[in-house]
């Protein structure tokens, strides 16, 4: 990243300033990929049970402070010179880069990646830090072990994983936990985000008839409040669960675009319900930011098996940068063209992610990685939905969790992997240490042996069968 913005910021008009500017944002943009779809994973790997909710959420709010930022240092930047106006803001993303690479040299790997690399010493070393114990510790050697053995199942051991992984289903449902991550993340863009984040100020001159500076500044107002709704999640993740969240949060975005549009109907938008109009922005990124900014993030890190894990987040991060581009680049032409409209058809599409997630989101709060992957399981043997095999299960502590996996068959890697081939339909072609994840780690942390709470507890009738 910071190698493209270098690239960026010496662009001189005159000496093929544009293609020069293309190629640093190309290699920032690629570099902004690479994290975005590998901390989300970093972060779920390392995490306990109680606090992975949490410290995803985080990483996700810490997005809505740092366009919080980027927009302030381009208003002020507005007033400056015209080289100062975009060579400033570029070049200020440097800073942020270098404490990026510092921090991240103090920061150990993965316990699961190390071991999946025979570093055994390491990995233990990693994991009694996690932990807060000593490396001889029992608590320690079970979580070693466990690991080892959902490392072994899945033909983790120093091979990488192909991507036909990512289409066989079978009992560990690679391809439709793939689908699962990576419609979340481009739901969140299709909801409309980056129409009112990127164009927010444009959207108040055109939409409502606000002066440029006005529009500006509510703008900036915007993003205050974007990154003061994008801190609750941070107390209720655990609580409410990601179901809840995705749902009221699309409830959230979807009755704010109707506010838009119909205060935008009367007089062309240009009379006092324009004002509403407003109002409904406002209250679209305050619902954004206190669910679907962070939860995106989180649903496919945790959601996907060890062995997919990398990959199956790569192709979600990658369906969100896509989607944000087609949103970023249709959403004035959609202004010019059809006004009010263009906010009807956000409402229409976030109506449309209701059921979606309703029917098919199980619900992962309060689960370790392990026991996520045992709900996938539990859903394909007994031939019941997703959901409610994730609300049907108890919570398991480690030795349950072991007990569990074998219970379920995640005995034999080989077997398994073929079947998931067979469901798919792609050849089964892999050795039989390339089998899908079985045998279960569990989680840092202990895991509470309570019964699952909901209103959603009794849900889910047996036409939503498995895939």
């Amino acid at each position: 990243m910071i190698l493209g913005v270098i690239i960026q910021v010496t662009a001189v008009k005159g000496s093929k300033a544009t293609v020069q500017f293309i190629i640093g944002r190309t290699i920032t943009g690629i570099g902004n990929g690479i994290n975005t779809s590998t901390i989300p994973t970093y972060q779920a790997e390392c995490s306990r049970t109680t606090n992975r909710g949490l410290l995803i959420c985080i990483e996700g709010g810490i997005i809505a402070f740092g366009t919080m930022i980027a927009y302030w240092i381009d208003y002020g930047a507005s007033y400056g010179p015209d080289n100062l106006t975009w060579r400033f803001p570029i070049a200020f993303q440097i800073i942020f880069g270098i404490v990026l690479i510092v921090g991240t040299y103090f920061l150990p790997e993965s316990p699961r990646w190390l071991l999946t690399k025979d570093r055994h010493e390491e990995g233990i070393n990693v994991i009694a830090a996690l932990s807060g114990l000593e490396i001889t510790d029992p608590e320690v050697q079970l979580q070693h072990n466990l690991i080892l053995d959902g490392i072994k199942a899945s033909g983790e051991v120093g091979k990488p994983t192909p991507y036909s992984a990512l289409f066989t289903n079978g009992k560990t449902q690679h391809f439709r936990r793939l689908l699962l991550g990576a419609s979340s993340q481009f739901f969140q863009q299709l909801g409309g985000c980056n129409a009112v984040i990127y164009y927010f100020p444009i959207l108040f001159q055109t939409s409502i008839g606000t002066t440029p500076n006005l529009a500006l500044l509510l703008g900036g107002v915007n993003m205050i409040v974007y990154s003061i709704f994008a801190t609750v999640s941070w107390f209720i993740i655990e609580r409410a669960g990601r179901r809840q969240l995705f749902l009221w949060g699309t409830v959230g975005q979807c009755a704010s675009m109707i506010l838009v549009f119909a205060c935008l109907i009367p007089d062309g938008g240009k009379g006092p319900s324009a004002k509403g109009a407003g109002v409904g922005l406002f209250t679209y990124i305050a619902a954004f930011g206190a669910t679907w900014l962070p939860l995106p993030w989180l649903y496919p890190a945790e959601i996907n098996p060890l062995r997919t894990r990398a990959r199956a987040n790569a192709v979600s991060t990658c369906s969100n940068w896509l989607f944000n581009f087609l949103i970023v680049m249709v959403t004035p032409v959609m202004i010019s063209s059809i006004s009010w409209g263009t906010y009807l058809f956000f409402a229409v599409v976030n109506a449309c992610f209701i059921p979606v997630i309703y029917f098919f989101y199980p619900e992962t709060r309060r689960r370790s990685l392990e026991e996520i992957d045992l709900i996938f399981a539990k859903g394909y043997l007994e031939n019941i939905s997703y959901v409610k095999a994730s609300f049907d299960m108890p919570y398991l502590s480690d030795q349950e969790v072991k007990a569990k996996a074998a219970e379920y068959g995640f005995t034999d890697a080989d077997e398994e992997f073929k079947m998931g081939e067979k469901d798919s339909g792609i050849p089964a072609t892999q050795n039989s240490d390339e089998g899908s994840e079985k045998a279960r780690r569990s989680d840092s942390e202990g895991t509470l042996n309570v019964p699952p709470v909901g209103d959603e507890q009794d849900f889910a009738n047996s036409s939503f069968r498995r895939g």
